[in-house]
């Protein structure tokens, strides 16, 4: 007989009732963080340019797991400006740089997922995932059990990266 084990993970709670009561509003959490600078920690914003902004992913794959968002609400590539794709390919560089120097992780994922079909937990604004990574990083809890083991929690790893993007 199969032993099974539980693992407990409270803060996870946050996301399932926030999921809930975001996918009820009919809100995206992307649109509201850009209207509101006055409300960047709460929202862990971490930098803003013209047309598009850092944020920290509220539930990540990985410590560091940023997203990279145009202010506008598009949901394809395609329809973004030149301007904005151009401004997210710099917030990119800017994103890696500032985790590198602050993780040190070995490499990244960087991807945009485009429709339910691709995997967009969010599909009418096009944002940009950033994955740090390091060597044994994943381990056999993913595989065998749908867990993945986070060590810093998001707020914790928000306040030590904001100082690293400026005001």
């Amino acid at each position: 007989m199969k032993t099974v084990r539980t693992v407990f993970t409270p803060w996870r709670l946050k996301y399932i009732t926030g999921f809930k009561n975001k996918r009820e509003k009919k809100t995206c959490f992307l649109c509201d963080a850009a209207k509101n600078p006055e409300k960047d920690e709460e929202n862990l914003v971490l930098y803003r340019g013209k047309h598009a902004f850092i944020i920290m992913n509220r539930y990540p794959y990985n410590t560091g797991h940023l997203l990279i968002a145009p202010y506008r609400h598009v949901g394809d590539w395609s329809d973004l400006t030149e301007e904005e794709r151009s401004e997210i390919a710099e917030l990119i560089a800017l994103a890696e740089n500032k985790l590198r120097e602050l993780l040190h992780p070995d490499g990244f994922n960087v991807g945009i997922n485009i429709g339910d079909v691709a995997g967009a937990g969010l599909p009418g604004h096009v944002h940009v995932h950033i994955v740090p990574r390091w060597k044994g990083d994943t381990n056999f809890l993913p595989v065998v059990s749908d867990i993945r083991l986070v060590p810093e929690d998001v707020e914790g790893t928000y306040a030590r990266l904001k100082p690293l993007f400026g005001d």
